[in-house]
Parts: C-alpha cells; sequence; structure tokens
C-alpha cells in the first residue's frame, strides 16, 4: 500500500489523523503531535538539568506523542553555545535518563536530536546576542570561546579567526563521535534520533553549495557534498537498534533560488530512506543571505510545500514544521496527504498542552483521554460545570 493509500485509509476513520497512531518501527506514538527540537541554551558544561526536565516535562503532560530533546553534541567543540547540551560523555547520560523515564510514565516517546556546530560554534546564546565569544564573556560570564571546525575554513559571520577545515582524518574522528553519542542515546533510553543536518550547522555546510568549496571527495557535485552526511547517517544507523526509528532534519531549502534546492532535498531524501531513515523533518534556511534571498515565515505553514513535495517525490514519509499555530490547520495538513507527522516549537513555548486542548477541540468530550489523570479530573469536571452555567 503506497503512502497515498494509508494516508486515505486514516481519513476515512472517525478520528481525526492527528491523533490516531502512527508505528515507527517498534515505537509508535499516540499521536503525530511532535515537540521540536528547540535549544534553550542553559546546559552547564553539556550536562542537563532539572530545567530540562521541567520543560520537556510539561510536554508529556501536555499529551504530545513525540517529545525532542534539544540539539545535542557529539563533540565538547561541536556546541554552539556554552549552553548547550551534549552527549560525549557516559556521565552525561543519568540526567537525560531521568527526562525520558518521565516522558515514558506519561505516554510520550522520546527524541534526540544530534548535531554539530561547525562553523557556527563558539557564539554566545541568543539573549547575549549571538555573535562571537571573546574575552568580554570570560570577564562577565566565565565562557571562553573555543576554536571551531567546518567544512572550510570560511568564516560564517565574517569574524576571525575563522574555523579549522575538517581533514578526512578528522572526519573518521567525526563519525566515531557520532557512533559512541548513538550508543549513550541508547543508554539514556530514547525512542528516536534525529540527525541535524540543517540550519547551517556543520552537516547542512557540507550539503550546501554556498559553504562547501572543498576540492576533495567530500566537495563539488552534489553526490560528493552528501558524501559525509550520509556516512554520519550510515555510521548512527549502524548503531542505533534496528527496531528503532531514524529522523533527519533538512533545511529543504537555503533560500529564495539560491544554494541548496528543494530538489536537491528530494534527491538527498531518496539516498536517505535507502540508508535506513524513517522520516525527514522538514526546515529551511540557516546560511547567511542577502535579505531579499532570504525565505520568510510570512504565512502560517510555510514550509509545508516542502514536507509535501519530499513525500510524494522521495516516497518517504514526512515531517511539517513551521508556524503551525491551530489543531485545525495540523489536521488539514495530515488530511490532504502533505505530511505525517506535526512538529510544533513556538507554539509548545506558549501552550505545552496544545496537544491535549486540541484533542478536546477536534474529538470533542473523547479528548479528555488524552489528558493525565492528575488534570483530567478536575478539568472535566470544570467544564461540565461551566457548561451546565452557560459559561463554556
Amino acid at each position: 500500500m503506497s503512502i497515498q493509500e494509508v494516508q486515505k485509509a486514516e481519513a476515512a476513520t472517525a478520528t481525526p489523523i492527528l491523533f490516531q497512531p502512527m508505528a515507527l518501527r517498534s515505537v509508535t506514538l499516540r499521536n503525530r503531535v511532535v515537540v521540536s527540537p528547540m535549544a534553550m541554551y542553559s546546559a552547564h558544561d553539556g550536562f542537563a538539568d532539572d530545567f530540562h526536565l521541567v520543560h520537556l516535562g510539561r510536554f508529556a503532560l501536555g499529551g504530545a506523542g513525540l517529545v525532542f530533546m534539544e540539539a545535542t553534541a557529539v563533540t565538547e567543540p561541536g556546541r554552539i553555545t556554552a549552553g548547550c547540551n551534549g552527549l560525549w560523555l557516559d556521565a552525561q547520560i543519568p540526567q537525560l535518563k531521568r527526562i525520558t523515564d518521565f516522558l515514558h510514565r506519561f505516554g510520550s516517546a522520546a527524541g534526540l536530536q544530534l548535531g554539530h556546530s561547525g562553523w557556527k560554534g563558539s557564539s554566545r546564546r541568543p539573549w547575549h546576542g549571538g555573535t562571537r565569544l571573546d574575552d568580554e564573556d570570560v570577564k562577565l560570564r566565565g565562557e571562553h570561546p573555543w576554536p571551531i571546525v567546518s567544512v572550510g575554513d570560511e568564516s560564517f559571520d565574517g569574524e576571525m579567526p575563522g574555523p579549522t577545515a575538517l581533514t578526512e582524518s578528522d572526519l573518521s574522528a567525526l563519525l566515531e563521535s557520532y557512533r559512541a553519542a548513538t550508543r549513550r542515546a541508547i543508554a539514556a533510553g530514547f525512542d528516536v534520533i534525529d540527525i541535524h543536518a540543517a540550519h547551517g550547522y556543520l552537516l547542512h555546510s557540507f550539503l550546501s553549495p554556498l559553504s562547501n568549496k572543498r576540492g576533495d571527495r567530500y566537495g563539488g557535485r552534489i553526490e560528493d557534498r552528501m558524501r559525509f552526511p550520509l556516512a554520519v547517517v550510515e555510521a548512527v544507523r549502524a548503531e542505533w537498534p534496528a527496531d528503532k526509528p531514524l529522523f533527519v532534519r533538512i533545511s529543504s531549502v537555503d533560500g529564495v533560488d539560491v544554494g541548496w534546492t528543494i530538489e536537491d532535498s528530494v534527491k538527498f531524501a531518496k539516498a536517505l530512506a535507502a540508508r535506513g531513515v524513517d522520516l525527514v523533518d522538514c526546515s529551511s534556511g540557516g546560511m547567511k543571505l542577502p535579505r531579499d534571498k532570504n525565505l520568510v515565515a510570512r504565512n502560517p505553514g510555510f514550509q509545508v510545500p516542502f514536507a509535501a513535495k519530499i513525500r510524494k517525490e522521495a516516497q518517504v514519509a514526512t515531517m511539517a514544521v513551521g508556524l503551525i499555530l491551530a489543531p485545525q490547520q495540523a489536521e488539514a495538513i495530515l488530511q490532504s496527504g502533505e505530511a505525517d507527522l506535526i512538529a510544533l516549537a513556538r507554539e509548545m513555548l506558549a501552550n505545552p498542552n496544545f496537544a491535549a486542548q486540541a484533542a478536546l477541540e477536534l474529538e470533542g468530550a473523547a479528548g479528555w483521554d488524552l489528558w493525565s489523570d492528575q488534570f483530567r479530573y478536575w478539568l472535566e469536571r470544570r467544564a461540565k460545570a461551566l457548561k451546565r452555567e452557560g459559561r463554556a
């Protein structure tokens, strides 16, 4: 049965697709609502803490089917900021296990995004300006800049020193770092891994012709630019249990008629699927571009067409993300066959109960089943009382 036939059968059932389970290998998501990986820049030397437990745990209490931990660096120099989460040490496993245990207790699958900052590393947190760390950060916050590496030696932001271009030996070592982080992710209890190959970070910088100027077998034509990202996928897939799903987040396009294109993404998605990737997470952007070439989030669901095209042409499951704001909008995306999962980020920050409230909107009283006992008992009774009084 094709993806389109499956989607049509799902749409014919009484339950909204948004709240139908989805099986990915041995992992079954209770619904199609996903909390997108969101960097909080609040780790300490790569270690998550109770902030992350509370931040992520509330999404499980709010009914999400899959909750992603933020982008997690596979090496210490691969952090974006000093506050980024990491998984380069065994000692970082226990706190992450606390988080996955809590997510599982309240019905959510636990996802982890593995990444490397590349030329965007050694940066300030966004609320400190987002620019490169320097001596002022050492004085103010005790945060020291560190050497960064990338696809080449060109600087992302024009600041010096630029990154060190990765050698083939460096790339081999990085593959081992991805493998080791994957093994730690297993020990930490994660159900899904999402490899970060978007937003201008290391793997995306290999893919895009705007950043990849290499003259060796990792640069040039698209097949060579895909070589290292695909090697990472193969390395992670080999370590990750065969019964657990693997996602890859991509920038579907670099911008408007520039650099990496949606046709490139379709080609990449086919190669990913051939290597055991179960779903492509379809975002966009991340390169430094002239203003008129940037893709601007002007309309709700502005990236959904990318997920739709990749799903149709590469015949792989996709996840839509980007200004998805309402349950009806999310359901319409699924009903139209444009994506298989719906990821929310800022909307979840504004409303951690998005999934549970959406269930009430789309399913009526049956939607109370998604609420945890601790909340449902009181809120269902309050809703009935307000209705009796004509106030709901």
